[in-house]
């Protein structure tokens, strides 16, 4: 494998590549297992006796999001000494607006296969709105906050984090619900019909923009010298894993899903002390996943040869794996369906309506096939890090 071509675009770390190859390959286990895995689509962190593997591999998945509106700041944050405020907002905005209609026009059609509707929602068209939607809306919000300054969005993106599961008690925080005010979208997940389209607020937006806001911040860390980085982000990472552990083990705020110990079962016990709230995320989901992040954003550079030059062509094209790998994910899932039986309009649809007999594949197949999609999605991800790599065009900023 030969090395990654250098990046055209001076504002690159490829510490941050690094991060986002990791995590974006990690997302995939995420989706191939809702549209592969045999039995119930339910969520493996709702139940506290299911086998830790399979807790796991959603567990795991949990530091993608916040990784990726983290950086997604920080790139922000990067780019603002070689664009004007003004430059740099407008961009943030025509960005943010970009991916919301992708997010609604492509990636919708890329859950369901059913651009037209499904009969489960009575024919209206699912529109969920997810990490891309968050991503999309926080810059958004960054466009405007960013002539504030670092330090003001630092410091307004700390209060958010800190405070909104203050919101908790007045505003529940989970259940897709329909019918509600749309500004209930800012702090709790719900749907509202648009049209003919059945739009679902599956990522609450307001923890969202206090990450965005905090990575826009911190910028300033990754343009330091990369010792002096790393010390930072190490310290950082210390310090947010043991304030995860002391105030997750009090369990008096920051969550409002609480655990408790299971006699005589320690693993259940500590899968109820990680299965933390992520619709919103709440402030021990985000201490329990920057932290860990922090310090493998310390450690990327120690990374040699072909495995850190795989996850930074992954890491300079999150957004295209992204796309990319759901349209894969359902499309295989359609020909597992037809091998073992199943009728592919039953599978024309979000995995969660997926039938729950005769389809899917054992843990172990869907690890299996989670290599399989990262493996075919390399030359893709190689080609577009490549063109990234030697042209500078503004529209592959959008990419």
């Amino acid at each position: 494998m030969s090395a990654t071509p250098r990046s055209a675009r001076a504002y690159r770390i490829e510490a941050i590549d690094v991060v986002r190859g990791v995590v974006i390959v990690v997302m995939a286990l995420d989706h191939v297992r809702d549209y592969f895995m045999a039995g119930s689509q339910q969520d493996p962190m709702t139940d506290p006796h299911v086998g830790v593997a399979l807790f796991a591999t959603r567990w795991i998945t949990h530091f993608c999001a916040p990784v990726f509106v983290l950086l997604a700041g920080t790139g922000a944050g990067l780019m603002a000494g070689r664009r004007t405020p003004a430059a740099l907002g407008a961009f943030l905005f025509s960005r943010g607006l970009w991916l919301i209609a992708v997010e609604w026009f492509v990636i919708a059609t890329a859950w369901t296969f059913a651009p037209l509707g499904l009969a489960q929602l009575g024919g209206r068209i699912l529109v969920p709105l997810q990490v891309i939607w968050a991503i999309g809306a926080s810059m958004i919000a960054l466009a405007g906050a960013q002539f504030l300054g670092r330090r003001a969005c630092l410091l307004i993106g700390l209060a958010i984090v800190l405070g909104h599961n203050l919101l908790d008690a007045w505003w529940p925080a989970s259940g897709i619900r329909d019918l509600r005010p749309l500004w209930v979208a800012l702090h709790a997940q719900m749907s509202i019909p648009i049209g003919p389209f059945l739009v679902a607020f599956a990522y609450p937006l307001l923890p969202w923009i206090g990450v965005m806001l905090l990575g826009y911040g911190l910028a300033e860390w990754f343009q330091r010298p990369p010792g002096e980085r790393d010390r930072l982000l190490r310290r950082a990472a210390i310090a947010l894993v043991l304030a995860f552990v002391a105030l997750r083990a009090l369990d008096a705020y920051g969550d409002p899903r609480h655990w408790s110990v299971h006699a005589g079962d320690p693993a259940a016990t500590a899968m109820a002390f990680l299965n933390t709230t992520k619709y919103p995320p709440s402030l021990m989901f985000l201490l329990m996943t920057l932290g860990p992040a922090a310090l493998l954003a310390s450690c990327a550079d120690r990374l040699k040869g072909a495995v850190k030059d795989t996850l930074v062509v992954f890491g300079r094209v999150p957004f295209a794996f992204y796309v990319a790998h759901l349209y894969l994910i359902h499309g295989l899932s359609l020909l597992l369906g037809t091998v073992q039986g199943v009728e592919a309009s039953r599978l024309l649809t979000i995995s969660g309506l997926y039938p729950k007999d005769g389809y899917g594949l054992p843990l172990a197949g869907v690890l299996v096939v989670w290599v399989l999609v990262v493996a075919l999605l390399y030359p893709f991800c190689r080609w577009m890090a490549e063109l990234k790599a030697r042209r500078n065009n503004w529209w592959l900023s959008y990419l």
